[in-house]
C-alpha cells in the first residue's frame, strides 16, 4: 500500500530542490525580467517624487534574483536617492543565497538591505505587537500569496502600509495557466496543509473589488519543459511532479489512479502543448499592480 501523501513543504530541502529545478526548466524568471524591463519603469515612475529616500519592501524575497532586477530599475529612475530595501523571507537558505548575490553584485551603491527571517504573517504580528506602522514607497509580493493564512487580509494589511504615491505589485500564476486547470480539477486530492493554498490571478479581482481597491492586471506568457515527468523513474521528472502537485514524492506516494489521471491531464491542451516531441506546461503569470 502506498504511504499517505504529504505536503512538499514538509521537506524544505526537497522543496528548494524542486523549486530550483522549476526555475531552471521554466521561463518564469525570464517572463518576470521582461515585465521589469518593459512595464516596471511606468509603474515606479512617481513612487520617489520629491524624496531623498525610497523604502522598498520585498515580501517573500526568496534568493533575491527578481528583487535585484527591480532595485536596479528603481535606482535607474532615481539615481541620487538612497534606497532602503527590507526583505521578509522565512527560509534561512534563501536569505543566505540572497546575501551572496548582494555581495557579488557591483551596482548596489546607495541601497541598504535588511533581512527579516519570518513569514508575512509573522512580520504583521510583530509590527502590530511593536505598534509600528512603517510606510513603504514600493511593496512587491512575488509568487508568495500561496503561503499566507488569509489572502484578502494579507493584501489589505500590506496595502495599508503604502505611501500616497506608492504601488503594491503582486505576481502569481495566471487564471489562464496550466496550474489553474490542474488545481481546479485535482487540487482537492493533493495533501495541502495550512502552509499552502492555491490562488491565481483569476481570484484576485473579486477580493480587490470587494475591498474597493484600484488596480491594473497584466498577463505574462511563460512555459516549463515537463517532458521528463512522463519518463518513469526519472529523478528530475519526479521532482517536477512534486512541485506541480505540492506533494512530497508524488510519483511514489500518490494512489495509482490519481497518478495516472494527473500524468494524463498534464499532456492535455488545458495544461500543456507539445512541440518538437517535448511537453511544455503553460506557466503563464498574472501581474496585479495596486494603487494606494
Amino acid at each position: 500500500m502506498a504511504s499517505p501523501m504529504r505536503s512538499l513543504l514538509a521537506d524544505p530541502d526537497r522543496y528548494i530542490q524542486a523549486f530550483r529545478l522549476f526555475l531552471e526548466r521554466s521561463t518564469e524568471h525570464q517572463s518576470m525580467r521582461d515585465f521589469v524591463e518593459r512595464r516596471l519603469p511606468a509603474v515606479i515612475a512617481s513612487i520617489g517624487n520629491g524624496k531623498s529616500t525610497i523604502n522598498v519592501l520585498s515580501v517573500g524575497g526568496g534568493a533575491g534574483e527578481m528583487d535585484l532586477q527591480i532595485l536596479s530599475k528603481i535606482r535607474a529612475r532615481y539615481p541620487e536617492v538612497t534606497i532602503n530595501n527590507d526583505v521578509i523571507e522565512p527560509s534561512a537558505d534563501q536569505i543566505s543565497k540572497y546575501k551572496e548575490r548582494v555581495a557579488q553584485a557591483s551596482n548596489l551603491e546607495n541601497i541598504k538591505f535588511t533581512w527579516h527571517k519570518e513569514t508575512a504573517d509573522e512580520y504583521e504580528s510583530r509590527m502590530n505587537a511593536e505598534k509600528k506602522t512603517k510606510k513603504w514607497d514600493f511593496i512587491h509580493m512575488i509568487q508568495m500569496l500561496y503561503y499566507v493564512k488569509d489572502i484578502p487580509a494579507t493584501i489589505r494589511y500590506f496595502h495599508s502600509l503604502l505611501e500616497s504615491q506608492a504601488k503594491l505589485l503582486i505576481i502569481l500564476v495566471s487564471g489562464k495557466s496550466g496550474w489553474e486547470t490542474l488545481w481546479k480539477k485535482y487540487g482537492s486530492s493533493f495533501p495541502l496543509d495550512d502552509l499552502c493554498s492555491y490562488v491565481s490571478s483569476a481570484d484576485l479581482p473579486r477580493m480587490l473589488d470587494s475591498a474597493g481597491l484600484k488596480y491594473q492586471l497584466y498577463e505574462l506568457p511563460s512555459h516549463m519543459d515537463i517532458t521528463s515527468c512522463f519518463i518513469e523513474g526519472d529523478k528530475d521528472g519526479e521532482l517536477l511532479l512534486d512541485f506541480l502537485t505540492e506533494t512530497l514524492d508524488f510519483a511514489k506516494t500518490a494512489p495509482p489512479e490519481l497518478k495516472h489521471q494527473v500524468i494524463e491531464e498534464l499532456r492535455k491542451p488545458g495544461c500543456s502543448e507539445i512541440r518538437d516531441g517535448k511537453v511544455f506546461f503553460n506557466n503563464n503569470l498574472g501581474v496585479i499592480v495596486i494603487e494606494p
